[in-house]
């Protein structure tokens, strides 16, 4: 009896592999990052025992700052809430590194894997800002929106966590129930700066 499980992205109907050759030119980019494992993790912030286990364990101090984001070349953490945070690791190091999160933190803490029920679109490009703005009231002024922030916001009468990843590209972390919805607008809002998937 085989153990195999076909996991699929939320969006995996979409068939952005297909999209993705031929569309070759627009002032819009988006891709799906997909299939990435995806942690919850709450906790006291106030704690040195907790900060200093998830440094332990990710080799990243944890954000303290309302609104900030951090990454090295093995996870981003993004902070939520004062005693919660987004963290993103490649997909299929979701079980260890929340083995490893549970070995290094003492005290009372919880961390969940959220992967199966959110995904991340990535949108890019020298139009993308138009795009957002179409979206969502929030400023996307670089003073007021640094690389690196992350927002909770509502995009499209839905809600999203926006995390901003250079001038022109974002990321959106979006609830896999929503995720065709976010498509559907994505696709419809970009039509008059012309939508390139990438891969």
């Amino acid at each position: 009896m085989s153990n195999i499980v076909n996991v699929q992205s939320p969006l995996y109907h979409a068939d952005f592999e297909s999209l993705a050759s031929v569309t070759k030119e627009g002032g819009v980019s988006l891709r799906e990052a997909k299939l990435l494992g995806h942690l919850n993790l709450r906790g006291n912030s106030d704690s040195p025992e907790f900060k200093n286990g998830v440094e332990k364990a990710l080799g990243l101090t944890l954000p303290l700052t309302p609104c900030t984001s951090l990454q090295n070349d093995d996870a981003t953490i993004m902070w939520l809430s004062p005693d919660e945070w987004l963290i993103i690791v490649e997909g299929g190091q979701e079980a260890t590194v929340e083995e490893t999160l549970r070995a290094n933190i003492t005290g009372h803490f919880a961390v969940s894997d959220i992967s199966g029920g959110q995904t991340i679109l990535e949108i890019s490009g020298p139009d993308c800002i138009k795009v957002m703005q179409k979206s969502t009231g929030y400023d996307f002024h670089l003073k007021q929106f640094p690389v690196g922030k992350v927002i909770g916001t509502a995009f499209a009468k839905s809600s999203t966590y926006i995390r901003r990843t250079s001038y022109d590209s974002f990321q959106l972390v979006v609830r896999r129930s929503f995720a065709d919805y976010f498509w559907l607008w994505l696709q419809q809002s970009s039509k008059e700066y012309g939508l390139r998937i990438t891969l």
